[in-house]
């Protein structure tokens, strides 16, 4: 794909895991979206502010971004075709015009300098080849004295449907899963990581504080665990044992999912960090 550096991610994001993440958007929404309302509080978005998703996935706080800055123009951006077309189809549908989704990789996509008044992100910027790269380009994209949000995977042991998927480790081949490193979900788990990268970039007054959301998996603790059995990490594990060895894999996460349900839904605590910092004026 022209314009793309990243090629592993871009793969993955735009085969089975980008089509899963867009065929259930509103799920994935109902996991992640605690922390929707932190992530554009700190971005403290104006009304006529330019705004620019980095990792936009399917827009959802895109499509929020835009609505406070209703005279200003939000573009979302993602290496995920399935998940940015999902992007405008629910934009369209519920007549939010003035956001855009382009299909690019902004570790190396020829933003406008200056552009842009505040960059966010839920949990998309995990995954840059070369990150201090990455949040340079980003920083040139904003004008002097902009902002930067966002919100990243904090340490793993700390995320319950991390501890939910350690039960799988007797029968499926995890590995390090949730091991700290990039680029992936968890390489800027560690907060002195995200200050050397951020200050190599050029930004100032960088400050990540520690936050925490209760997701909504699924409405039981079976529908929980064949839902993260079925996303691409799930996929890729459970495809390297046989049937009656993925039959007690689920099994056990289910038997640990029920320790999580309550009211009808299975909820999970996230962690997260939730980064600010800007660009000198």
């Amino acid at each position: 794909m022209p314009g793309i550096v990243n090629t592993e991610q871009a793969q993955a994001w735009n085969g089975y895991e980008g089509t899963y993440w867009a065929r259930n958007q509103d799920r994935w929404d109902a996991v992640n979206g605690g922390f929707d309302e932190p992530l554009l509080a700190a971005a403290a978005i104006g009304e006529r502010d330019r705004v620019l998703d980095v990792g936009c996935g399917a827009g959802k706080t895109a499509r929020l971004a835009a609505q406070r800055a209703s005279r200003g123009r939000v573009l979302g951006v993602d290496l995920s075709a399935p998940m940015l077309e999902r992007a405008r189809v629910t934009a369209a549908r519920e007549g939010i015009g003035n956001v855009t989704f382009d299909h690019t990789d902004a570790q190396v996509h020829p933003f406008e300098p200056a552009a842009f008044d505040v960059a966010v992100s839920r949990f998309g910027v995990m995954f840059f080849g070369d990150p201090v790269e990455a949040f340079t380009n980003i920083g040139r994209a904003l004008r002097p004295g902009g902002r930067l949000a966002f919100v990243c995977a904090a340490e793993a042991g700390d995320n319950e449907w991390i501890q939910a998927m350690s039960v799988l480790r007797d029968h499926l081949p995890l590995g390090e899963f949730g091991a700290p490193g990039g680029p992936g979900m968890f390489s800027l788990a560690d907060p002195d990581r995200i200050r050397t990268v951020l200050s190599s970039a050029g930004f100032v007054d960088v400050s990540p504080v520690g936050v925490e959301a209760y997701g909504h998996w699924g409405r039981d603790a079976e529908d929980a665990a064949d839902f993260l059995l079925d996303s691409g990490p799930g996929r890729h594990l459970t495809g390297q044992v046989d049937q009656e060895t993925r039959g007690r894999a689920r099994e056990a996460l289910v038997n640990r999912l029920r320790d999580h349900e309550e009211r009808g839904a299975v909820r999970l605590r996230s962690t997260a960090w939730l980064v600010t910092a800007g660009r000198p004026a």
